[in-house]
């Protein structure tokens, strides 16, 4: 598995850390998780809660966000011990190099899943109307807009598995990128940028 790297791969200092998509066999996401954990490898496994009916009962059940898979933020010399994990199959690759989630792409799933928010798994989705949180647990977090049920929820895209988690919110503390983007810049700023022709021409029709 391993045999084959790259000159990027190889020139990483061993101790540098990394957060890695891992895949795991079938149901086998959790215990997995707990051996690497007791290894001392830092896991970040996101569950959610959905209801089950058993017999005459139902239940509650924690389970996995993306089934087969979790993140493992380990050092590069480790990768061995990963890999050698009863319960693992592989850890993701783009081409030659591991394929690594960035720390804001992690820490944004750690919010919605650890926060008092309905989450659940959602097809992976690659446009439509792009929002951000402009306030509460999830400020700042960014995302595609879907309606549910009259709901909103925010999609979570996450690239390297092309899976995605969704997230219910408030439809008055979401607003467009585009518009976020766009109070960022006063009248002003604006015209700083322009070309100096068009500066004059704009000043020339506001007078």
């Amino acid at each position: 598995m391993f045999t084959v790297q790259s000159k990027a791969q190889t020139d990483r200092d061993p101790g540098e850390t990394g957060w890695w998509a891992v895949y795991t066999r079938h149901q086998h996401e959790k215990t997995a998780a707990e051996i690497m954990a007791a290894k001392g490898c830092e896991v970040f496994l996101p569950l959610y809660n959905v209801i089950r009916r058993w017999k005459d009962r139902r239940i509650k059940l924690s389970v996995p966000l993306f089934p087969c898979y979790l993140f493992v933020r380990a050092r590069l010399a480790h990768r061995l011990q990963i890999i050698s994990t009863p319960g693992v199959n592989m850890i993701l690759r783009r081409g030659e190099q591991f394929a690594e989630m960035t720390p804001a792409e992690i820490r944004t799933l750690q919010r919605a899943v650890d926060g008092p928010f309905q989450v659940e798994p959602h097809p992976f989705l690659q446009c439509g109307e792009r929002i951000r949180v402009t306030r509460g647990a999830l400020e700042g977090v960014e995302g595609i807009l879907v309606r549910k049920k009259n709901l909103c929820r925010l999609v979570l895209a996450v690239d390297i598995l092309a899976r995605a988690a969704s997230v219910e919110v408030d439809a008055a503390d979401v607003m467009p990128v585009d518009r976020v983007h766009a109070r960022l810049y006063s009248p002003s700023d604006m015209a700083l940028c322009m070309p100096a022709g068009l500066q004059r021409s704009v000043a020339a029709s506001g007078a």
